[in-house]
């Protein structure tokens, strides 16, 4: 069913800038759909690329920023754009599935947001390639990571985030605590929650707080498709990302910096547009939440150090990747 609907929903993208001739075999490919990303494009693509990105397959849902000029520009980079509702593509799902379907195949390939910053062991010094020519070794297919949301130590409203500045810089804070996490039974990946949003939003509710578990990092074939953003895959086999028998696979995390000051506007927008997961009823929450005079901040909040300090901290693993 994901398949054909994948194929379906695919016909709603139009190539603006088609050059996936120069994708060679083995080079690592990226896909990510976004909206009004202009301000974090610049810093975006050169983490990527000094990681050991190849290409990247982007789709654009009705930017309005000079988003799609500014990538344009961009020499490793294939642009899709689309006004098609993204919650009817399963929250762009379907088209970034039907995208690594169709130029995937074959690749390792990360699948993230705008402001996803993936971390994995040893990224300091050694690059994406190295991880996954070691996860070939092993003939495992997927890479896991939790997604860490950071936050600034004062007002979210007055982490002012400029063109191509690393976003820890504004927002460098995460709870290093707080998490819970359960097994789908059904699909066999782990589910985990927690972190600052339930602390700040859903204390009340915590089993309704965002999912944290995603698998952004894929060797790439033409029976695979995402299931829930990239909270779990098919086959079921790709979310047995954990080590049932005691020890632990090497994962990694992605550092999620939604929370600086362009948030705020963004929360109203999306929050109206009603085009994200469950008519958008965490940008309502987040809408309803945020002012001026928010933070996030406590005094159990930890500043973001490096891959190793989130290791000793049990927020991702090594395994045996000496």
């Amino acid at each position: 069913m994901g398949l054909l609907r994948a194929r379906v929903r695919g016909r709603d993208l139009k190539a603006s800038l088609d050059r996936t001739s120069d994708i060679l075999p083995g080079m690592i490919l990226l896909v990510t759909t976004l909206r009004n990303e202009r301000i974090r494009m610049p810093y975006f693509l050169d983490y990527y690329r000094k990681m050991g990105v190849g290409h990247f397959l982007v789709i654009d849902n009705g930017s309005q920023d000079g988003t799609v000029e500014y990538l344009k520009e961009q020499p490793d980079l294939s642009l899709w754009e689309t006004k098609a509702s993204y919650a009817r593509a399963h929250y762009g799902i379907d088209w970034m599935n039907d995208l690594s379907r169709r130029y995937g195949t074959g690749h390792w390939v990360m699948t993230v947001d705008a402001d996803e910053l993936l971390v994995y062991p040893h990224c300091d010094t050694r690059p994406l390639r190295a991880l996954t020519d070691w996860l070939d070794s092993l003939e495992l297919r997927s890479f896991s990571a939790m997604l860490l949301d950071t936050y600034p130590e004062g007002r979210i409203a007055e982490a002012i985030y400029r063109e191509g500045q690393d976003p820890l810089e504004v927002a460098p804070w995460f709870d290093s605590g707080n998490y819970m996490i359960t097994r789908n039974p059904r699909l066999k990946n782990l589910w985990i929650q927690g972190g600052v949003r339930a602390r700040a939003f859903f204390d009340k509710k915590p089993v309704s707080a965002p999912a944290l578990n995603k698998i952004p990092l894929v060797k790439w074939s033409a029976n695979m498709v995402y299931v829930s953003s990239t909270h779990m895959l098919l086959p079921r086999g790709l979310n047995l990302v954990y080590d049932s028998w005691g020890g632990e696979k090497a994962s990694g995390v992605l550092i999620h910096t939604k929370f600086i000051g362009a948030l705020l506007p963004r929360a109203a927008e999306e929050a109206g547009r009603a085009e994200h997961y469950g008519g958008a009823a965490e940008y309502q929450v987040y809408a309803e939440g945020l002012g001026d005079d928010t933070t996030l901040w406590c005094d159990k909040s930890v500043r973001y150090l490096n891959w190793r300090q989130l290791e000793v901290l049990g927020l991702m693993s090594k395994g045996n990747w000496a």
